[in-house]
């Protein structure tokens, strides 16, 4: 546990930085102790071998928290992986921990999911702490005030081995959103509507943090959303402050702080808000009653709209490379410029991955699918962030929910987010997916994918196109 920052006017950025310095470079990056890190399947082997070359290990090998997520299958899970290189993989992960000493959670254990599912529920993600990961959507765990950002397979060695990392810092950058969300308005929506504002790049080189009344309503699962798609807004990091939603959801997780440990950590916690006089160095506003439920019609996040708006059209935009962009983007994905987004057909339903495969997830998809039937024309699949969001819906007949309605039911891995298994589009089929990238075969070779909420990707199964959750009416 780093010690308490001190001094005034300082970001919650700043003071989980600060608490965490090694030692400044001359080349002006500074060396940062890295308290935790996740590690998968895919990202890690390169890293093994060089600790091996070297003739060294993980400096605390106890500080690391292994999980096959990115390549396992999302069913047949009693057979062995038929995906020759998946289960090499997932094999050498094995065998690296083992020999290492690193905890590690196997495929046939209940607590097995996706490394930004099962890390906050396992309590191995904490405020204020320093937590590396090689994926890009690390910065999920910033929801809990923890300064937690990707990194590359060469570097998950070196966090191994040194436990600490060189980084350089950030600009900060505050979104402040405030007032309520809308009915049908998800924390999915507003980090659409965010990215289609700022662009892909609009936090390129900041840490961004979340600030308002609207974000202190969220619940900690729909911060982890929020946070996860900071990435594709091009930040970093993200961050939201610790409170007392926080502490309450981190309360008795496995591995979070026990009895006078967890009192001497929550008086902490309470110190890493940003202080009222600090300052950042950009700032964006949101008004949360404005967002509608958004979904994207192109090949990047950024490319999105809200569900009763019409798909741009590039011939109006005076930015040539904007022009040909957006023109490439709607040939790719086969649509016309100037049509409603509404009632686009799809193929696919995909609603899982670390952005929202989280148990409110599937009960927000649930509440809209409850009583009726997939349309003919589509096939749907839901697959759980982890064993333990599976087994806690199943508790609830969640999955029964669906699977009577004609989805199919899998175990919980990244699936369709990122088509490193069989869970994958065929080329030209057009998906509804919570996941969080939508780039050109992100689902499978020449899929098409369109990012939404759960609840209106839930929708889209039900009508077979997209869908405006807010006019589909109650379900039976």
């Amino acid at each position: 546990m780093p010690m308490p920052a001190t001094g005034t006017g300082r970001t919650l950025y700043h003071k989980i930085w600060d608490s965490h310095v090694v030692r400044e470079r001359e080349d002006g990056s500074t060396l940062l102790y890295v308290d935790r890190h996740l590690l998968h399947e895919v990202s890690t082997p390169q890293s093994f071998v060089a600790l091996d070359r070297r003739g060294i290990g993980p400096h605390r090998p106890a500080a690391n928290l292994a999980v096959p997520d990115h390549a396992v299958p999302t069913r047949h899970r009693n057979r062995p992986i038929a995906d020759l290189q998946a289960r090499a993989q997932t094999a050498r992960l094995e065998e690296n921990v083992a020999r290492h000493g690193i905890p590690y959670i196997p495929l046939g254990d209940r607590r097995q999911g996706i490394v930004h599912v099962m890390g906050p529920e396992q309590g191995f993600t904490l405020p204020g702490i320093t937590l590396a990961c090689g994926d890009s959507h690390t910065s999920t765990h910033g929801a809990f005030g923890a300064l937690a950002f990707g990194v590359g397979a060469s570097e998950c060695g070196i966090v191994m081995a040194a436990q600490a990392l060189a980084q350089r810092r950030a600009g900060t950058m505050a979104v402040r959103v405030e007032g309520d969300l809308p009915l049908g308005v998800t924390a999915k929506d507003l980090a659409l509507a965010l990215i289609a504002r700022i662009g892909a790049n609009g936090a390129a080189g900041h840490a961004i943090e979340y600030l308002g009344r609207a974000i202190r309503d969220m619940t900690m699962e729909s911060r982890m959303t929020l946070c996860n798609m900071a990435i594709e807004a091009g930040a970093r990091v993200a961050l939201i402050a610790p409170d007392e939603t926080t502490f309450a959801w981190l309360k008795g997780r496995p591995m979070a702080p026990k009895g006078a440990m967890w009192d001497r950590a929550v008086d902490y916690w309470r110190t890493l808000p940003s202080d009222p006089e600090a300052r950042f160095d950009k700032e964006v506003v949101l008004n949360a009653a404005s967002v509608a439920p958004h979904v994207t019609w192109g090949t990047s996040p950024e490319d999105a709209i809200a569900i009763d708006a019409i798909i741009p059209d590039p011939a109006a935009m005076p930015d040539a490379h904007r022009r040909a962009r957006v023109q490439r983007a709607l040939d790719y994905m086969g649509l016309k410029a100037g049509a409603p987004i509404a009632g686009t057909p799809v193929d696919a339903v995909f609603i899982g991955s670390c952005t929202n495969g989280r148990l409110s997830d599937l009960r927000a998809a649930a509440d809209v699918v409850r009583g009726r039937k997939v349309a003919p024309s589509v096939r749907a699949m839901v697959v759980p962030g982890s064993g333990l969001v599976k087994q806690a819906a199943e508790a609830e007949g969640i999955d029964r929910v669906f699977t009577q309605a004609g989805f199919e039911w899998r175990d919980a891995g990244c699936s369709m987010c990122v088509a490193m298994n069989d869970d994958r589009l065929e080329p030209g089929q057009r998906c509804a997916s919570t996941s969080n990238r939508n780039f050109e075969g992100r689902q499978g070779r020449e899929g098409r994918t369109h990012l939404m909420s759960p609840a209106m990707a839930a929708a889209a199964a039900i009508t077979g196109g997209l869908t405006d959750i807010r006019t589909m009416g109650p379900a039976s």
